[in-house]
C-alpha cells in the first residue's frame, strides 16, 4: 500500500505545513490532518518596562504577545527563522538563532545582550531557557502567556492507522509525540520524522518502524525528512520515489 502522511501540527501551521508536503513531494499524496494540540493563549504580560530583551521560541509566543499589545521595540530573539519572521511582520528588530534551545542559549550568552531579558513561553517546555541563562549570568525572566490544549485525533485518522499502510508522522515537540502515541494503536507500520533529538526520545520503545531525525529544527530540513521515509516506503512498494 502507498505510504500516507499524517500531519498533527495545530492549525494553522499544519494546514500550511500540508501545503509545502504536497510541493516538495511533487505528486498526490494522501495527506491527513489531524491537530492533536490547540494553541489558547493565557496569562497575562508583566510590567514590560523593565526588560531590555525578549526572548521567542515559537510563533504561537509571538501571536500571543502581540496579543497582549506587547510592545515592539523591545530587541528580540528568535529560536529560528520562522518566529523570527512572525517577530519582524509585526516590525521588531529579531535576530534568528536559526537551530533550537541550545543554539539560542548559546548565541544569547554570547552576545551578552542587555539584561533582564524576558522568555515568553508555553505551558509546556523542552528546555529551561530562563533558569539555563541566568545561571548562565544572564538574568532572564518568563511569562507563561498560551497554553498547549491536548486534542484528540480524528475519527479518519484513527481510521488510517488502521488500515495496514504506511503511515508518515511529522513530529514538532516531545508532547505532541507524547500526545499521538497516547492515542495510537497503529495495525501498519508508522514512520516518524522527529524534529529534534528530543521529539526523537519522547517516542516510546517499540512504536514506530523508524524514526528519522531533522538535521535542523527547521520545516525545509523536516520536508526532506518527510522525502526520505517517502522514498524509501515507495521503494519497497514498487512505486516512483518523489523527485
Amino acid at each position: 500500500m502507498a505510504p500516507a502522511i499524517l500531519i498533527t501540527r495545530p492549525d494553522p501551521s499544519g494546514a500550511a505545513f500540508a501545503d509545502h508536503v504536497r510541493a516538495r513531494i511533487g505528486c498526490a499524496p494522501e495527506i491527513v490532518l489531524s491537530p492533536i494540540m490547540r494553541i489558547e493563549h493565557c496569562g497575562d504580560l508583566p510590567d514590560m518596562s523593565g526588560y531590555k530583551t525578549l526572548i521567542f521560541t515559537s510563533r504561537h509566543g509571538v501571536e500571543a504577545y502581540l496579543a497582549q499589545d506587547g510592545p515592539c521595540d523591545i530587541p528580540a530573539y528568535a529560536v529560528g527563522n520562522a518566529t523570527a519572521a512572525a517577530a519582524r511582520r509585526a516590525g521588531m528588530d529579531v535576530i534568528s538563532c536559526d537551530g533550537d534551545a541550545g543554539d539560542l542559549i548559546a548565541r544569547i550568552l554570547a552576545d551578552s545582550p542587555t539584561a533582564p531579558c524576558l522568555h515568553l513561553r508555553g505551558e509546556h517546555i523542552a528546555s529551561n531557557i530562563a533558569q539555563a541563562l541566568t545561571l548562565a549570568g544572564t538574568e532572564t525572566h518568563e511569562a507563561t502567556i498560551y497554553r498547549q490544549i491536548e486534542g484528540r485525533l480524528t475519527a479518519q485518522a484513527l481510521s488510517l492507522l488502521q488500515n495496514g499502510q504506511p503511515v508518515i508522522v511529522p513530529l514538532f515537540s516531545p508532547r505532541s509525540a507524547q500526545l499521538f502515541f497516547e492515542q495510537t494503536a497503529a495495525a501498519g507500520p508508522i514512520l516518524v520524522a522527529a524534529i529534534s533529538d528530543n521529539v526523537r526520545q519522547a517516542v516510546p520503545c517499540g512504536t514506530a518502524q523508524r524514526i528519522e531525525t531533522a538535521e535542523k529544527p527547521t520545516a525545509e530540513a523536516m520536508l526532506e525528512v518527510i522525502v526520505t521515509l517517502w522514498n524509501s516506503a515507495k521503494r519497497l512498494e514498487g512505486g516512483n520515489p518523489a523527485k
